[in-house]
């Protein structure tokens, strides 16, 4: 039986909203922002271990992209359609957006938080990275590591993959490696779903600099999906 558009529609909103209210939330409430609490290296596995869970909670239902940029670039691969991606962005981006609201409900309970001062665990370069690191370097990692973070899933989910049943086990963890190594660029994105809801929250320069967490990580995304598709997926 062929799964509903608003099942699929209703499985990416609530994946997204999981997957930022975990993984921004153990930068806000555990982790301290990394210097304190769960760290650097527990943020990461909150990011991957959300994945891993909503890919085996509503990977059946819609494949569990949660991340517009892996829409995209399954249409670039061809895996979906156009039309049914866009729905799929529009379910992710609300989810987002709901999951830094829900986020944002549960740090405000603290004395002494402020979302201008705290923030939402959102993406930023320059004065706004982790790291300090510019606007270039946080263009070439967020395009890189998307690039390697849909190689992951276009093999993990190719249908010659005999160990297709761990695809979600593989790509959750390629999540944890991609943000222990990048989380002090920009504090990782690869998602531009992820980044939009916490921005559009925090307001400010965040939302000044999205535009690199939207085209950095769709361009990683297609140039991705035309190597696989073009040079590595080739009988």
């Amino acid at each position: 039986m062929e799964t509903s558009t608003f099942s699929k529609f209703s499985a990416e909103f609530f994946g997204t909203l999981v997957l930022v209210l975990m993984g921004c939330g153990s930068a806000v409430i555990a982790g301290a922002n990394g210097t304190s609490g769960v760290g650097l290296l527990g943020i990461s596995f909150a990011f991957g271990l959300s994945v891993v869970a909503m890919a085996y909670a509503i990977g059946h239902i819609s494949g569990c992209h949660i991340n517009p940029a892996i829409s995209i670039g399954m249409v670039v691969a061809g895996r979906m359609k156009a039309n049914e991606a866009v729905i799929y962005i529009i379910a992710q981006v609300l989810g987002a957006i709901a999951g830094a609201g829900i986020l944002l409900l549960i740090a405000s309970g603290k004395d002494g938080y402020s979302v201008a001062a705290n923030g939402l665990g959102q993406n930023g370069y320059d004065a706004f990275s982790p790291g300090h690191y510019n606007l270039v370097s946080g263009f070439i990692a967020e395009t890189v590591f998307t690039f390697i973070f849909l190689l992951v899933i276009f093999g993990s989910t190719s249908t010659k993959n005999i160990h297709g049943g761990f695809a979600g086990l593989s790509i959750g963890l390629s999540l944890v490696l991609i943000h222990i190594v990048g989380i002090m660029v920009t504090g990782v994105s690869v998602n531009p779903a992820r980044s939009i809801g916490p921005a559009l929250l925090v307001g400010g320069a965040a939302i000044g600099q999205l535009w690199l967490f939207i085209v950095a990580p769709i361009l990683g995304a297609i140039l991705s999906a035309a190597v696989w598709r073009l040079l590595l997926e080739r009988k």
